[in-house]
């Protein structure tokens, strides 16, 4: 537990080379967090900044569809905290919606040479009181919103730290055990979007289609007019 850090994830990075068991960090406030692609994440003082951080088997990919493991624990925290009147469903690749609205985001980072993965760094932010303006979005994005703004729940960051570990240890419990198959089941089962027309934006190109599936590598599955097209990284738009 901290009290103000630069970035959870930049913190467990540092922390990396002596810890030898799953660890948390949470963060009271952080004043440099960062998204996918560099991005910046705002953070007000009472949002949720935390990261585990842990010495994975497998490979790099294996280590990447964590990022649909977490996406269920964070549902789950979600929906156990706030209650059934909380519509919470899953972007792909890694954010959770609450009412609709971006509530919660997932970073994950690792580090190691070749087939190895000496750690994976799993960076988790929610607005728990507070959501980003909406100018302070890329334009097409989804609209951010709060727990608090949603629900009226104020939710304090130790519950929600408590829950969230718990939640990702019965999921990481879920994938080793049985691989990503039933991760993969349960990821589509909560879906936004699922069956219908999204966009997918590459570093290259625009990619318009049916949200069909996700494959068993975790990539975006899209039916386009030019045929059914694996996406493997992109960022989506509604």
């Amino acid at each position: 537990m901290l009290a103000e850090v630069d970035s959870t994830n930049s913190e467990a990075a540092r922390l990396a080379p002596g810890l030898t068991q799953p660890t948390w960090i949470m963060a009271r406030r952080q004043t440099a967090g960062r998204g996918r692609r560099g991005r910046v994440w705002i953070a007000p003082e009472g949002n949720f900044a935390a990261t585990l951080i842990f010495r994975p088997s497998g490979d790099p990919l294996q280590a990447a569809l964590r990022s649909f493991v977490a996406a269920l624990a964070l549902a789950d925290t979600l929906g156990l905290l706030c209650g059934p009147h909380a519509a919470l469903t899953l972007k792909w690749p890694n954010d959770v919606l609450l009412n609709g609205g971006k509530v919660a985001g997932i970073l994950l980072e690792s580090a190691g040479q070749g087939a190895a993965v000496s750690h994976l760094i799993i960076g988790v932010g929610v607005n728990l009181v507070a959501a980003p303006p909406r100018e302070a979005v890329e334009p097409g994005a989804m609209q951010p919103v709060s727990v608090l703004g949603e629900t009226g729940l104020i939710l304090s960051q130790d519950d929600f730290l408590a829950a969230l570990a718990a939640a990702y240890a019965r999921w990481e419990a879920q994938f080793t055990t049985y691989g990503f198959a039933p991760i993969r089941t349960a990821w589509l089962n909560r879906a936004a979007r699922l069956g219908q027309v999204i966009v997918a934006r590459t570093v290259s190109e625009t990619i318009e289609g049916t949200f069909e599936t996700i494959g068993g590598d975790g990539a975006l599955i899209l039916k386009t007019g030019a045929g059914r097209r694996a996406i493997p990284a992109a960022d989506v738009f509604f």
